[in-house]
């Protein structure tokens, strides 16, 4: 039986050293659900088209998603900008993996989320495609840089997960929102067409909290937070943090926010 209702995850990019496919694949072993979203970039061709990171466990995600879905899970594919290349597939079906520009999911508690993938409200990625890409291979960088630092953490006997892209991204957080304010915009267009609330991904900052009334919802990411939405049997919607199976605290980080 499953554990929650829906899984909301986003921002994978596979295909990239920098997926963390081991921890994802803990995650899905323990949250069988009736309905999968995918909220886009999940695979990134933009790194791909630079260098191809794929592993037997980038392999098993797959394998699993596809499994999920013969077995009656209903799984959304909703492309990003790094798998922009999908969206030529949108009304169509691989493997029973339905593929969509975006969706409408009425929660158990009656609210309706449009679920979107949230690119087309950022002014960079929209309008100054080589900056995007510029910013996303420092992104990576940073990523890849973490690996070392922790791996030196470890060494020295320093407990706990630091990360330095989630560090870089809280110093310019502040100016990052002031100037293309993304949240606003995503929220604006949910309510312009009725819904109670908006589930995206993108930026890599997974978030559940109000916004004017309206709930913002972001999966954050696979590649350094580890995030994901679930819906469980009542309508709540609980922001996970996962740490991995064998770490009791990865519940206790769960951010939750009531129905």
């Amino acid at each position: 039986m499953p554990q929650v209702r829906t899984v909301f995850i986003s921002d994978l990019h596979l295909g990239t050293r920098a997926c963390q496919a081991e921890r994802l694949l803990e995650f899905l072993r323990e949250y069988p659900a009736d309905i999968l979203y995918l909220v886009g970039d999940i695979v990134d061709f933009w790194a791909m088209s630079r260098s191809i990171a794929w592993n037997s466990a980038q392999n098993t995600v797959v394998q699993k998603v596809l499994r999920r879905a013969r077995h009656g899970e209903a799984v959304f594919l909703i492309p990003g900008n790094h798998d922009e290349a999908l969206r030529e597939y949108v009304g169509m079906s691989f493997g029973d993996i339905q593929v969509v520009h975006e969706h409408v999911h009425t929660a158990l508690d009656g609210r309706r989320y449009l679920v979107t993938h949230g690119d087309e409200f950022d002014q960079v990625t929209r309008y100054h495609r080589w900056v995007a890409i510029l910013g996303d291979v420092f992104y990576n960088l940073l990523v890849r840089t973490n690996g070392w630092i922790s791996w030196l953490r470890r060494r020295l006997g320093r407990p706990g997960y630091w990360s330095l892209a989630g560090y870089a991204k809280r110093r310019i957080k502040t100016a990052v929102s002031f100037i293309f304010d993304f949240e606003d915009s995503v929220v604006h267009t949910a309510r312009e067409r009725g819904m109670d609330g908006v589930i995206c991904g993108h930026i890599h900052w997974a978030a559940i909290k109000e916004v004017e009334g309206l709930r913002y919802i972001n999966c954050g990411d696979w590649v350094d937070s580890c995030t994901a939405i679930v819906e469980h049997m009542n309508g709540r919607m609980e922001l996970i943090h996962w740490n991995g199976a064998d770490q009791p605290e990865a519940q206790d980080m769960a951010e939750k926010i009531p129905a």
